[in-house]
């Protein structure tokens, strides 16, 4: 059977099907002659209905009304219209059309759904589902954008324009550098990193005997108790009261060993006093030179691009990435509201710092330079630049 043929074979189905429950295809009144058939023993369906080809309604779907149907696109490559674009070219596209819901980055913005980062995150308890991290092929990617984007106005980019900002993607997962050129050429090429983790549900022939089994009803335990509850906010009833005594507990118990351990941190006040004047005078000798005020203001200009995921100054508060005040030479992941990446609370434990060349390594490559970070920003090319944002950092203490 064509294509064609079984389209309107479909369309012939679901006409019966609407039929069938009770209501006219045509018409969309009550289909009652099927009840007052019933009651006469007589056919319900109508005079001319063969089973054969439906109510003999429609007509076969052209070639062109299946071309405008028929744009899937498969992981295998099959689907792809002819087309390339870059990933440079995708930015502008992407910052035009995408932004507004997912970010200049793909951080997302507010509850629109994050598009890069996220790596090493999926065995966490709440996982960042990305292209990066989480998604299986890129045919999905290209797929998705074609058919269903821009929000609101689908199918309205050219076939070049879908493959740069699948290229633009790539990029800002780390996956392609800034002038990678996607094409129906190379498509194939490209391996998401998680595609191991999708294979065919197997559940039937692995899980599915194993249920099927007798239950062993044998060695079972007399009591059963509440050992733990769901460490999601809230989920379980009871939890909040339940976390709240735990933190009284351990507030509690932390401020009884402090006080405890208090008592000897007194004895050597006098020598701390004797020791205080020469400590003040090498923090006045040590304290750093004003700011070049020009580089100063330089390095705000170019914090803008930053605005976007960061804020700093008076009220500043955390958005997708975290308020930035004193960053420079303090603790990496510092802030203790939130919620870093597993490769921040490592180096955090490991006691790195924002030194400033640890700052000017990251600006440059954030993604180089901790392999993991949600950061998704695609990094300051020139030592200039970072040199100003960084200084401009510097004053918000």
């Amino acid at each position: 059977m064509s294509k064609s043929a079984k389209i309107a074979t479909t369309f012939g189905g679901v006409l019966a099907m609407t039929a069938a429950l009770g209501f006219s295809a045509l018409s969309g009144a009550p289909f009652l002659a099927a009840h007052a058939a019933e009651d006469t023993g007589a056919s319900i369906m109508p005079e001319g209905y063969t089973g054969k080809s439906g109510f003999g309604l429609g007509r076969a779907a052209a070639e062109e009304e299946i071309e405008a149907w028929n744009i899937d696109v498969r992981p295998d490559g099959l689907g792809l219209p002819p087309g390339k674009g870059n990933a440079l070219d995708g930015e502008e596209i992407f910052a035009q059309s995408c932004a507004v819901c997912h970010g200049d980055f793909g951080e997302g913005v507010g509850r629109w759904p994050v598009l890069s980062g996220g790596f090493g995150s999926l065995s966490d308890d709440r996982p960042v589902k990305t292209v990066g991290s989480y998604w299986p092929y890129l045919s999905t990617v290209f797929d998705y954008v074609h058919r269903a984007m821009p929000f609101g106005a689908a199918q309205s980019l050219t076939d070049d324009e879908v493959y740069a900002i699948t290229a633009y993607l790539l990029y800002l997962n780390g996956l392609a550098e800034e002038d990678f050129e996607l094409s129906n050429e190379n498509f194939t090429e490209v391996k998401l990193p998680n595609e191991g983790n999708f294979y065919l549900d197997d559940r039937e022939q692995v899980e599915l005997p194993e249920f099927r089994q007798e239950p062993c009803m044998e060695n079972c335990k007399e009591n059963v108790e509440i050992t733990a509850r769901a460490a999601v906010v809230d989920v379980t009833p009871g939890e909040a009261e339940a976390r709240k005594a735990r933190e009284e507990s351990k507030k509690a118990a932390a401020e009884s060993g402090t006080a405890t351990d208090a008592a000897p941190a007194e004895e050597p006040a006098a020598e701390e006093e004797v020791q205080a004047a020469p400590a003040e005078q090498e923090e006045a000798a040590a304290a750093p030179a004003e700011p070049d005020p020009e580089l100063v203001a330089a390095g705000e200009k170019l914090f803008r691009q930053c605005k976007a995921c960061h804020q700093v100054g008076d009220g500043a508060k955390n958005r997708t990435g975290p308020m930035l005040n004193g960053v420079l030479d303090a603790p990496v992941g510092h802030v203790a509201d939130y919620r870093y990446s597993k490769v921040f609370k490592e180096a955090n434990e490991a006691g790195e710092t924002w030194t400033r060349a640890n700052l000017d390594a990251f600006l440059a490559d954030p993604r180089g330079e901790m392999k993991g970070t949600k950061m998704s920003f695609r990094g300051v090319k020139k030592p200039e630049d970072r040199e100003a944002i960084i200084t401009f950092l510097s004053t918000f203490r």
